[in-house]
């Protein structure tokens, strides 16, 4: 396959980026997207050029750390990680336009990698629970019922990838938010915070400049780990029960 990709370049986050494009020949439909972006910089290094800054680790879909911008579209035109995508997804001769995440809370490092640290600081303000550190407890002393289950892991599915935020045209971390909240909100170990959590994690939402959530739907549909919509009526709710007792279910 012959691809063209026209690549965000930009040394850091106070200097002017632009899309730069580069051809490749040779281009197998085979290689995951991330490995073509390393043979892309193979080149660029042997004809002794910068190469290409991207986030990865797990390459296999659970980190988060691989997200870009995809023509356009948050991780590319499936609905999972950046790391998962193959080249067969597109065609010979095709242009592709790859992007970093664009959010001001998602500050550039450098090329098309973005600073998530503003999620590390939202779990920080509310993402834990107060429980005995002791021996482990025995599996079923705590029963959890299995609708409360399936919902918490469901939620705890989150990867923390941002593609919730660069799909919403709002900014808005809700989704990872309303994931958090979810996840410890229905079990009974998140029970003691479950009021100052929700408060806590959204203020702090809202302090690190994420937007506000008007429904539109699109970080349901681009988030990789099928974190559901719903999971903001539940942050919702656990909002105006930390206000209004009784009324978070």
């Amino acid at each position: 396959m012959r691809i063209t990709v026209r690549i965000w370049r930009q040394k850091n986050v106070e200097t002017p980026g632009k899309l730069v494009s580069y051809t490749r020949d040779g281009v197998e439909p085979d290689m995951s997207f991330l490995e073509m972006l390393d043979v892309l910089n193979e080149d660029l290094i042997a004809a002794g050029n910068e190469p290409i800054a991207f986030d990865s680790d797990c390459r296999e879909g659970i980190c988060g750390m691989c997200g870009v911008m995809i023509n356009g579209v948050a991780h590319g035109p499936q609905r999972i990680a950046t790391c998962q995508l193959h080249m067969r997804s597109f065609s010979d001769g095709d242009t592709i336009t790859v992007e970093p995440w664009r959010a001001d809370p998602f500050p550039i490092v450098k090329d098309l990698v973005v600073d998530r640290s503003a999620f590390d600081r939202i779990i920080s303000s509310g993402g834990y629970v107060s429980v005995n550190t002791g021996a482990a407890p025995e599996a079923h002393a705590t029963p959890v019922a299995k609708t409360n289950a399936d919902r918490a892991f469901e939620a705890a599915a989150c990867i923390g990838c941002g593609a919730c935020v660069a799909a919403c045209p709002n900014a808005s971390a809700m989704l990872f938010t309303a994931a958090k909240v979810t996840h410890l909100g229905e079990l009974p170990q998140g029970q003691p915070e479950r009021a100052a959590r929700v408060v806590s994690m959204l203020d702090t939402h809202d302090a690190e400049g994420f937007g506000g959530c008007t429904n539109i739907g699109e970080c349901a549909a681009v988030c990789p780990a099928g974190v559901p919509l719903d999971t903001i009526s539940q942050l919702n709710a656990d909002l105006l029960g930390a206000f209004i007792p009784n009324r978070r279910d």
